[in-house]
């Protein structure tokens, strides 16, 4: 695990051969758009704790859908038909979509880590063009969306929301439909939620999620 120190702009070891403390490759530094840029293309990506400097995380075992293995449970099926009025855009609400992931309440969590820091951070590496929202909409209204960076051949996704019942899923599933059209073949989610584990989220060796990104 590395001290990185608070600089404008950082350098991590690479992962494929450093040591980890559960999951925790380096702490300190600052949260900026270059530094978001230089964590992904190694496959890390900040994760704050309250109480602790900042914390960069490579675990040891990767959540991922991978494309070919990608399961639509048939209740979404149905939703999805009866909802054919919902839109989607892309990159449309940027900021709507993160401030909504910050304020959306999740089961068994206090508060949240989507932190002031982060929305500025990612909000400054969007409008460098990597980091990308999708926004579900009812009429005018947003009701769902996910947001995430797509750097070094690989999208990576941060946080999603809904207002309305599989809003989220919903976004998680239009996500995958894009990316899928412009040739990707698999989508970092991280960790495994309940929601992406319906989608055929699983858990893969940090050494094998590592050789799918060109480092």
């Amino acid at each position: 695990m590395t001290t990185v120190k608070n600089k404008a702009s950082l350098s991590f070891p690479d992962p494929r051969w450093a040591e980890t403390v559960d999951g925790i490759i380096a702490f300190g530094g600052e949260l900026t758009a270059e530094n978001l840029k230089a964590a992904y293309r190694l496959g890390i990506f900040p994760w704050p704790h309250e109480g602790y400097p900042l914390l960069w995380f490579c675990p040891e075992q990767r959540g991922v859908i991978d494309f070919k293995d990608l399961h639509e449970p048939e209740s979404f099926k149905k939703w999805r038909r009866k909802n054919s009025h919902l839109q989607v855009t892309w990159d449309q609400a940027f900021d709507q979509v993160i401030r909504e992931c910050q304020k959306q309440k999740r089961k068994n969590q206090n508060g949240t880590w989507i932190t002031s820091e982060i929305v500025q951070a990612y909000t400054d590496l969007h409008h460098q063009g990597e980091a990308h929202s999708l926004e579900v909409w009812e009429n005018e209204s947003l009701v769902g969306g996910i947001y995430g960076v797509q750097v070094n051949g690989y999208f990576s996704g941060e946080s999603m929301f809904h207002k309305k019942t599989n809003t989220s899923k919903f976004a998680l599933w239009s996500l995958i439909q894009r990316l899928r059209a412009e040739k990707f073949e698999w989508l970092d989610i991280q960790m495994v939620t309940s929601v992406s584990a319906q989608f055929g989220g699983k858990l893969i060796a940090k050494k094998e999620f590592l050789k799918r990104l060109t480092i």
